[in-house]
């Protein structure tokens, strides 16, 4: 889901991807274990170039012969989720550089007044491809469909 800003200058997701705390997300206690949302933002992303980009992870690891690995990951936990909570995870595209994406992820629960936020995750992929040492360039289609997608922020000073 591509938009822009509002009138009110709030950014728009790039992509909206929900996910169900499951039993298999949970510790003991019922309570989400923080690998396991990792887990559910890798599968936001790749749900994104899936269904967002048109670029599936089947296609860029099979004809294309690349892969987008992480090579940058920061977390910052808010409020734990428990056991069948629904979490949505907003994406937001930060940057699009030569061979790099800057992504910023906003979990919140669905079921908590105003969205109660569960945490926040930076990210940065990288493109690679067979055969070439270290990272390439984006490939043009795929570059301009990730330029199409940078979130316009307000930036005004207060």
């Amino acid at each position: 889901m591509q938009g822009d800003d509002d009138t009110c200058g709030v950014a728009q997701p790039a992509f909206i991807c929900r996910h169900k705390v499951g039993f298999a997300h949970c510790d003991p206690a019922g309570i989400v274990f923080y690998p396991r949302y990792f887990e559910m933002v890798n599968a936001t992303v790749e749900e994104w170039f899936e269904t967002g980009l048109g670029f599936g992870f089947a296609q860029l690891h099979g004809p294309m012969q690349a892969a987008v690995p992480t090579v940058s990951l920061t977390v910052d936990f808010k409020q734990p989720s428990r056991l069948g909570d629904i979490l949505v995870f907003s994406l937001f595209v930060e940057r699009v550089g030569r061979s790099s994406l800057d992504l910023r992820i906003d979990v919140n629960g669905r079921a908590d007044p105003a969205g109660q936020s569960r945490l926040t995750v930076t990210l940065t992929l990288v493109f690679t491809q067979k055969g070439v040492t270290g990272s390439a360039p984006w490939p043009e289609d795929l570059r301009a469909k990730l330029e199409s997608k940078i979130t316009i922020q307000d930036h005004h000073d207060t």
